[in-house]
């Protein structure tokens, strides 16, 4: 297998000195993967993006960027490569234009001004905010904020880009829009790192699962592998995705074939079904 692009090892972190917020946590991240983390509030998933990224670091354990540990020298080169879009648009958001808001982090990079430039027009481009350039961003909707903050971690040209519930606050329009976004991202070779709390979602994108408890990873693998343990999903107090569900339910009265995996979006099991053989007369 490839050598990671970053990994977390055996990291903790404690934000009191008292309870841990993450207890040994360590998670090799490979390049183009989609993963999905999961787990309830306060298992520690924003805490780790926020190692992961450099923000925090971790009282114990470390961070490795390409099979290289990341140190205090090391740190600017993490926040480059793994860009974090926070789950509140108006965290991260500090300038009055939008065009000012995705150069700040080329221009802190030290670039020449016209990369600088080519930058932040092919972000903008890339989310649709050419014509949101000179606006101030407060004046934006929470959807157009969200696309200013990916549009911040495109000029930066990240290779991995942790998001922390990105489809909070957005309408089911702004959450369409959010998965076309990903899916171009990946098509194009970044590595998605998603913190999310829409099971259904991270079935259909995820190609693998990651469950945080108690400041702890409790499950991780293939996101189908990840939902039929009952016992993790108690942990988490996850609830299996309705695809899922109906899978079940069909494959309990022989409508669909009893060796199958569960087709991760409804266009698939639409397309399962209509290639089954029909169940028997008197099934």
């Amino acid at each position: 297998m490839e050598q990671p692009v970053l990994q977390a090892k055996d990291l903790y972190f404690s934000y009191d000195g008292k309870v841990n917020a993450l207890d040994g946590v360590s998670l090799d991240i490979h390049a183009g993967e989609r993963i999905a983390v999961l787990g309830p509030n306060g298992a520690g998933k924003s805490t780790f993006f926020l190692c992961l990224n450099g923000v925090l670091t971790p009282a114990r354990g470390e961070i490795v960027l390409d099979g290289r540990p990341v140190d205090k020298k090391g740190r600017k080169r993490l926040c480059e490569r793994a860009g974090i879009v926070f789950q509140n648009a108006d965290d991260q958001i500090i300038a009055s234009t939008v065009a000012a808001e995705v150069s700040f982090g080329p221009m802190n990079l030290r670039l020449p001004k016209d990369e600088v430039a080519r930058r932040v027009d092919h972000a903008l481009d890339y989310m649709d905010l050419q014509a949101f350039r000179a606006r101030p961003p407060h004046e934006l909707s929470g959807g157009e904020k969200k696309r200013v903050t990916i549009a911040d971690i495109l000029a930066m040209e990240s290779e991995v880009i942790l998001f922390d519930e990105p489809a909070a606050s957005l309408d089911p329009a702004g959450e369409e829009r959010l998965e076309g976004v990903l899916g171009r991202l990946s098509a194009g070779g970044r590595t998605l790192v998603i913190s999310t709390h829409d099971m259904d979602f991270a079935f259909r994108w995820a190609t693998r699962a990651v469950v945080f408890a108690g400041g702890k990873i409790i499950a991780d693998g293939a996101p189908e592998t990840v939902f039929r343990d009952a016992e993790t999903l108690r942990r988490a107090h996850l609830k299996p995705p309705m695809l899922l569900g109906v899978f079940e339910l069909l494959r309990a009265r022989g409508l669909a074939p009893a060796d199958a995996a569960c087709p991760a979006s409804v266009e698939g099991l639409a397309a399962l079904l209509d290639g089954a053989e029909p169940p028997a007369c008197g099934r």
